[in-house]
């Protein structure tokens, strides 16, 4: 048995530190890297790759909405094509990073808002994976299970990768509990373990109590979460001593 562990990574920018990077990209096997509209900017994105490559971790793009003073989780009123222009720019720019530095990009994994937006909205995942079939098929697109965005990507003949997140709390249709509403954060890393075990082999507690099927390829660990190398190196612990073992999902998502 395996699965993937990605984590949002290279969200600071100029004088601002975001996340715990060094720390959490020692035990993940993918990196989701800002593009520079939410967090990020062209150092970040270039040392983020360089330190992820040393570390043998795949590296993927991360790219949002337009919207560096609120980190992406605003939701804004985009066209089809505005959604397919501005992931393809994105992509395009950090992907130079990466051809620079020697690296191949395995994935793109949309942002915040505009993830949970597409999660619902066909339009919107349509235009979303127009720009990620225009930067390069060889990518694979990065979505909640079941969601519009992965439907969006399989149509388009892409590449897809079903996440969960071990540190948010779930509600019981599958989608992510609201950040506004206290308890969707986990940050006991022990109880995060717990739940990326229970992704692995298919299942997770909703917040009502309720056991629900969740199939994933990937699951996420938030680089910002607090704690998040202390919750990272965990997982991995628990993992391993489970049987279960962290992998690319480059390397077995078909």
């Amino acid at each position: 048995m395996h699965i993937d562990l990605n984590s949002d990574m290279g969200e600071s920018y100029g004088a601002y530190t975001i996340g715990a990077d060094d720390e959490v990209l020692r035990w993940v096997t993918s990196a989701n890297v800002a593009c520079g509209w939410h967090g990020g900017d062209p150092a970040v994105m270039r040392r983020t790759i360089q330190r992820a490559k040393e570390l043998g971790v795949r590296v993927g793009a991360h790219p949002s909405y337009p919207d560096l003073l609120g980190f992406g989780r605003r939701v804004m009123q985009i066209t089809r094509q505005e959604a397919r222009d501005y992931f393809l720019y994105q992509i395009g720019a950090l992907r130079a990073f990466a051809d620079a530095l020697g690296v191949t990009l395995q994935h793109v994994k949309p942002h915040g808002a505009i993830y949970n937006a597409a999660v619902k909205d066909r339009e919107l995942s349509l235009g979303i994976a127009e720009g990620v079939a225009d930067a390069g098929r060889d990518l694979i697109l990065v979505g909640l299970p079941g969601s519009e965005l992965v439907k969006a990507g399989q149509d388009l003949g892409l590449r897809v990768a079903r996440e969960a997140f071990g540190d948010r709390a779930y509600n019981e249709d599958g989608t992510l509990v609201s950040r506004k509403i206290a308890g969707s954060l986990i940050t006991d890393p022990d109880a995060v373990a717990d739940r990326v075990l229970g992704f692995a082999r298919g299942a997770v507690k909703a917040v009502t109590g309720r056991e629900i099927r969740v199939e994933a390829d990937t699951i996420c660990l938030h680089g910002d979460t607090p704690g998040a190398g202390a919750i990272a190196r965990r997982v991995r612990e628990r993992l391993e001593a489970a049987g279960i073992a962290a992998k690319p999902f480059g390397e077995f998502v078909r």
